[in-house]
């Protein structure tokens, strides 16, 4: 199975592929989508759409996980990101993939143990939990978290319904 992670952000949005056979787990790729600085908000979402519609050509995963929006002060941000997200929803729509959303404090939990950790402790974790060599750039390594989210997630609903007698 192919699992597609996505983080989504207006400037900077971080994708992983994990490829797993419900034991093992294997990174295929990894990367971040951005536009040159100081470009407008359509250019910067029209890159973000176009590299994930070739991420999911490419990779043809058969689920996608993506970050849910974090609610901040800062409306204005909020609303930026709520764009950004919006296109990376599309894109997902379009590839006619399996869509599935967790919280930011959802993923930093399955994959640190607590919903609190930072950007660094996560990064920490994805390098070890999946063997890498050298830690991914900041927006990968939370895809790459996204994706470990959901392969976990997955593996646990499919354990509660082994054991599960009734029918």
């Amino acid at each position: 199975m192919i699992i597609l992670g996505i983080d989504p952000g207006s400037q900077t949005t971080g994708y992983g592929v994990l490829e797993s056979d419900g034991r093992n787990r294997k990174v295929v790729a990894l990367g971040c989508l951005k536009a040159r600085p100081g470009v407008s908000l359509s250019v910067r979402l029209g890159v973000i759409y176009a590299g994930l519609q070739g991420v999911l050509e490419q990779y043809q995963p058969d689920e996608v996980a993506v970050e849910a929006t974090f609610y901040g002060k800062n409306v204005h941000s909020a609303l930026v990101m709520g764009h950004a997200r919006g296109v990376c929803l599309l894109a997902v729509q379009q590839a006619g993939c399996k869509l599935f959303e967790y919280s930011p404090l959802e993923v930093k939990k399955s994959v640190v143990g607590q919903g609190r950790a930072g950007k660094g402790q996560v990064g920490f974790m994805v390098r070890a939990m999946l063997g890498l060599r050298v830690s991914p750039p900041e927006d990968a390594a939370d895809a790459l978290a996204v994706a470990v989210c959901h392969l976990q997630r997955r593996q646990l609903a499919q354990m509660v319904k082994k054991a599960d007698p009734l029918p």
